[in-house]
């Protein structure tokens, strides 16, 4: 089986969109680019949330449909898309119900992944959504590589969470837009210098209230 290339942030969010949509609202699925578009840029069972304008959305879309992950389909007006992951990658409807979850809420337990799944594939339990991600890892070279694996569990929580490798290894992943800067990144003299800034604001502040004060006093009203 080809292997597909690497995916955007946002080609990734489209299909997890378009999996969601077609079961929770089949009677509008395949999906205008407009529904789609706001399905990307929900703010609700979204992670991280993002702005994808309609032109931004297009041109996802279009390099999907070159590695046939989506499907135009016509309509009566409007052109609609539909996704066609199981087929293309060669996995059951409940993997790519659990790759759609991930996709749309980043990396998740296997409990949690079975609540965000219930409206696209009802699991018995958290166990049998382990092995179908123990599938999806485990999955050789001639069958297209690995589409998911299982992080290291963070400090306090119970279990581990799992990532999907849609866009390459979860370390060495780009975002789509800037991102904020740690603190780690700032260099030390940086760091001072906005030290020595906040002093040099915090005391303008204290003056301004004195200041302040004083007027009150004079004018007789209460501060």
């Amino acid at each position: 089986m080809k292997k597909i290339p690497l995916l955007s942030l946002l080609e990734t969010r489209i299909l997890g969109v378009l999996v969601e949509k077609e079961h929770t609202v089949p009677d509008t699925y395949p999906l205008s680019r407009n529904a789609l578009t706001a399905g990307c840029n929900q703010k609700n069972n979204r992670d991280p949330v993002i702005e994808a304008s309609e032109s931004d959305v297009q041109s996802a879309v279009d390099s999907l449909r070159a590695h046939t992950l989506v499907i135009e389909t016509s309509g009566a007006r409007v052109t609609r898309y539909a996704h066609n992951i199981g087929r293309v990658l060669g996995i059951p409807s409940q993997s790519v119900a659990l790759l759609a979850a991930i996709m749309l809420r980043g990396p998740q337990t296997a409990a949690e992944l079975r609540g965000a799944t219930e409206r696209m594939h009802r699991f018995a339990d958290a166990s049998s959504v382990e092995a179908f991600l123990t599938e999806l890892a485990e999955r050789g070279e001639d069958a297209g590589g690995p589409l998911v694996v299982k992080l290291a569990r963070v400090a306090g929580e119970r279990e581990n969470r799992w990532a999907h490798l849609l866009s390459g290894p979860v370390g060495s992943r780009q975002p789509d837009s800037a991102t904020a800067v740690s603190a780690v990144d700032i260099p030390l003299s940086e760091l001072e210098a906005l030290r020595a800034n906040q002093t040099r604001l915090a005391a303008e502040v204290a003056e301004l209230r004195d200041k302040l004060a004083r007027m009150a006093t004079e004018l007789g009203i209460s501060f």
